[in-house]
Order: structure tokens, then C-alpha cells, then sequence
């Protein structure tokens, strides 16, 4: 295992117990040393040990939905997987690109660059996008600026995974500083995500930031959760991890289950309400915590759990290998999970210049201006620091007070107009426009939507994928009791079509 290299500071400054690689516990306020070197390794455990672990949850993700992976079950690896995978599947490494878009950002414009600069380059990339982002991606096209972009009133997937998957990167440059950590989260977070959904990435960072000053794999998650609030349903899904981990040290599936059965019910994303399907923050990221917990520290342990609880099997390892390569270095990684890296390291992931090599210069020259800004010192090789505290961030829940209380199959076709009845206070409908001829992709349809006869709203919903509106039509928070929603079609076109495919109805608790 690589040790830390700890340079002596002036007398006068006190150095971090973390010295040797042996911290179990952290001394908030005393200074940390760490030369550049040692930095760079553990910021290169962090990179290239997220990849590792996305390339091996990659082909269960989403196959195992409110169900365990079984031990018999064999998930495959070779020596070049890594290198396959990226030729082949490139689109896997979602939440290494979109982290590497924030990333371009404060490359071109520093590390406080504003909100409006990360929302526009991640709205007009060309890469696909789903729930929680695509959703900000059309407010943002549209007009609307963020936290709006990301708050569950006018996004339903607010709760989703996105914000946790992609703020690895947060964490990884804010080293011993989860409340600097907690600031970018504010900034990004929100550009997509609310309430549990932007606590997830608050949390994950806050491991990352965590990880570069302990060892200790139950106090990085412990310390890392101050920083979410009590009482939501987010720091009681870690808590429940936590106390199941304690009651069952020898049993993984046991702890899977107490914390499954207790949390793994999604209220938010349309597609997961009532069904196995589950993309909210709170149980993936319950997930990375049991691979953390039970993963003892071992590399293929703690990215084999993470992975077989299910769910966002790639994006859940990612992250926990992640944590525990910027926590002992890329050295310290096995050499059977480092072999084929070689090869696309300084290869571009998709929809960016970044290789693996370069975003970790890149991350060791912006954690400098970092904790430069924040009182430490880079000089003469070496990083002096002092850790702070976590404190949490504020209160915020999505979908407060509300429960759905009817999911409907429609499969509703339309070129007019569509005219549904529920019974509640929200409603979402889900759906899209499709192609029905042979005209081209550039149709975008120009619909109002009427409730109980009086207008509430036009919008527009282009067919082309990468610029789509997610849903048909969300609204909550309406008057409880029997409506009527009908939706027109403005410009009717003979080759496109609107498919309504299901309506979720929610009501107060």
C-alpha cells in the first residue's frame, strides 16, 4: 500500500494525524501536508478508479431493479474490458463526461465561474441525457434559468441520481474542504436536481473531499453525512445504512434488504413510481455506502457489493472506487483491475478533449487555486491545508406533503387533442412525439394545456432526442378533487404524432 510522503511544515504548524496512512479520525482545524506528488496519486485513484469501477457495473445496470445481483450470478472482466468497453460502449461513461463538462467549464472560466456557464454548456452539448437531465436541459433551452431548472415544481425527476453521478469531481478537488465542496454543489447541484436528488451529490463529494484526509472508511461516510440535513429522507436511508451495517457486520444482503424495504420507494421519477425501476439519489447512494461499509477497504469487494445491490449498477461502484482510489492512491489499485487502463488514458472520452491524464492535471491545477483561495498554500512542491468541518447544507425535500394515488396505462395516440380525467392535485403525464412518416426530425410540436377548461400552459416539444422535453405535461400542487386536463395539439403535422403513454396522479398525504 503507498503511504503518504508528509513534509514538515513550519514549528509552528501542526500536522494532520493522517500522516503514514493512518487516520481513523480527523483533527478539524489542524493543518494537513501533503506533497504533490502523493496529491496526484490519490487524484489519479480517483479518476481512473471511477472508471474502473463504471466499466465493471456496466452491463447490470438497470437489469437487477429491487433486486440483488447473486453471488452466481458472474459479472464479466478480461484484461482489455476497459478498453472494449470504451470502444464499443462509450456512451457508458455518462457520469465521466458529464463531470468532465463542469470541469471544462471552470478550465475556461475559474473555479467560481457562474451557474449560467455550466447550465448552458451542458444544455447545448450534443450528448444524450435522461431524467433529471434532460429535464433541466429543456427549461434551460427554453428559457429558464436555475435552481428553477432543477426544482421538482417543474421537474419531476428532481430526486433522480443525476447531481449524485456527476459531482464526483466536486469532492475530488476540494481536498479536507466538504464546506467549499457544499458551495459548488449549490451552484451545479441545483441546475438539475432538488432536495434528495442534489443531496446525493452534496454527499458523494463530500466522501471524495473526505477521503483525502482518512482512511477510515466508516468515519469518511459518517463525517460526509453531517453535511445532510436531519430529518430528510436522505440522511435517514445513510442512517439506516449505518445502523443495519452495525446489526449485520457478516451480511451484506441483510443490510440490503432492512434499508431496501424501508427506502427503496420512489414517489418522484414518473417511470420508477409503482414499478421496480428506482433512479432516486437516496437508495443508489445507500447503495455506494454498502460497498463502502462492507467492502472492508477492498478494492474488488467494495465495487462488487456496490454493483450487485442493483439498480445504477455502473454509476454506484463508480463512485465507491472512486472514493477509495482518492483515499489510497492509484498505486494501491490491484494490478488485475489496472491492466488495460494503459490504453485509454490518453484517450478522449466521448463528447470532450479530456483523457484520464489530462483531467487529472487539470484537477491538480484548479485543487491549487482551490486551496489557495481558502486559506492553505501550494508551494515549493507541497500542499498545506487545514480541514474543516462538514455542516450541512439546508433543508429541502421534493415532493413535500404529496403521494401518488393512481398510475394509468393510456398508450394514447393524438394529432388533435387529448382530454384525460383524474382525481388529486398533481398529474403528470408521460409520453413523446413520434414519427408516424417520412418527413425529417426537425418537427417541433406547439401544444396548450388546459386544466378544468382555463389555459395553464404552451410549450413546445421538439421530436429530435437530444433537445426532447422528457414528459407531456407535469403540474402539481393544484387545488385537491376531480379534474379535467386537456391537451391540443397546435400544428398538427401528418407525419408526427403525440404518444401519451402513461398519467401518474398524486394527492396530499
Amino acid at each position: 500500500m503507498k503511504k503518504f510522503i508528509v513534509f514538515f511544515a513550519a514549528a509552528a504548524a501542526i500536522l494532520s494525524s493522517c500522516c503514514n496512512n493512518n487516520c481513523s479520525t480527523i483533527k478539524y482545524g489542524e493543518q494537513v501536508v501533503i506533497d504533490e506528488a502523493t496529491m496526484m496519486d490519490k487524484i489519479k485513484g480517483g479518476w481512473f478508479g471511477q472508471t474502473i469501477g463504471c466499466t465493471y457495473g456496466g452491463p447490470t445496470e438497470f437489469k437487477y431493479k429491487g433486486g440483488i445481483i447473486w453471488d452466481g450470478i458472474p459479472i464479466p472482466w478480461y484484461d482489455d474490458y476497459i478498453y472494449d468497453t470504451f470502444i464499443l460502449d462509450p456512451g457508458l461513461y455518462d457520469d465521466v463526461y458529464m463531470d468532465l463538462t463542469f470541469v471544462d467549464v471552470m478550465i475556461e472560466h475559474g473555479i467560481d465561474a457562474h451557474v449560467d456557464l455550466f447550465a448552458e454548456k451542458f444544455a447545448n452539448d450534443d450528448y444524450k441525457l435522461w431524467h433529471a437531465n434532460q429535464a433541466a436541459r429543456y427549461n434551460i433551452l427554453k428559457g429558464m434559468k436555475a435552481p428553477e431548472s432543477g426544482h421538482w415544481m417543474n421537474n419531476p425527476h428532481a430526486d433522480d441520481i443525476d447531481f449524485q453521478i456527476e459531482a464526483d469531481f466536486i469532492g475530488m478537488m476540494t481536498p479536507g474542504l466538504p464546506d467549499v465542496s457544499n458551495e459548488i454543489c449549490d451552484r451545479i447541484g441545483h441546475i438539475m436536481n432538488y432536495g434528495d436528488g442534489w443531496y446525493g451529490g452534496v454527499f458523494i463529494s463530500a466522501m471524495y473531499s473526505m477521503a483525502y484526509v482518512c482512511n477510515d472508511i466508516p468515519t469518511i461516510v459518517t463525517e460526509a453525512l453531517k453535511t445532510i440535513p436531519e430529518g430528510t429522507k436522505f440522511h435517514n436511508a445513510i442512517s439506516s445504512v449505518i445502523k443495519y451495517w452495525k446489526m449485520y457486520p457478516e451480511d451484506w444482503k441483510r443490510c440490503w434488504f432492512e434499508v431496501e424495504q424501508r427506502h427503496g420507494v420512489d414517489i418522484g421519477c414518473p417511470e420508477g413510481v409503482w414499478n421496480g425501476f428506482n433512479i432516486d439519489a437516496v437508495i443508489n447512494s445507500a447503495y455506494v455506502v454498502i460497498g463502502l461499509l462492507y467492502g472492508e477497504g477492498d478494492f474488488f469487494k467494495t465495487m462488487d457489493i456496490s454493483t450487485r445491490c442493483g439498480h445504477d449498477s455502473d454509476c454506484n461502484p463508480a463512485s465507491a472506487a472512486g472514493i477509495l482510489g482518492v483515499m489510497n492512491g492509484y498505486e494501491w489499485i490491484p494490478e488485475e483491475w489496472k491492466r488495460g487502463i494503459a490504453k485509454i488514458e490518453d484517450m478522449a472520452f466521448p463528447y470532450t478533449d479530456l483523457s484520464l491524464n489530462s483531467i487529472c492535471d487539470m484537477n491538480l491545477e484548479l485543487m491549487k487555486e482551490i486551496v489557495e483561495k481558502n486559506g492553505g498554500s501550494f508551494e515549493n512542491g507541497v500542499f498545506t491545508f487545514t480541514a474543516n468541518e462538514p455542516h450541512a447544507v439546508r433543508y429541502e425535500q421534493s415532493f413535500e406533503g404529496l403521494k401518488p394515488v393512481d398510475k394509468v396505462v393510456l398508450k394514447k395516440t393524438f394529432t388533435d387533442e387529448l382530454t384525460l380525467k383524474f382525481k388529486g392535485n398533481s398529474i403528470v403525464v408521460e409520453g413523446a412525439v413520434i414519427k408516424t412518416g417520412h418527413s425529417d426530425d426537425a418537427y417541433v410540436a406547439n401544444v396548450s394545456a388546459y386544466i378544468d377548461g382555463e389555459k395553464v400552459e404552451d410549450f413546445l416539444m421538439p421530436f429530435d432526442y437530444i433537445t426532447r422535453k422528457y414528459e407531456i405535461f407535469s403540474k402539481y400542487c393544484i387545488e385537491s378533487g376531480e379534474h379535467t386536463l386537456k391537451l391540443v395539439l397546435n400544428n398538427p403535422h401528418r407525419d408526427f404524432a403525440l404518444n401519451a403513454t402513461n398519467m401518474v396522479i398524486y394527492d396530499n398525504e
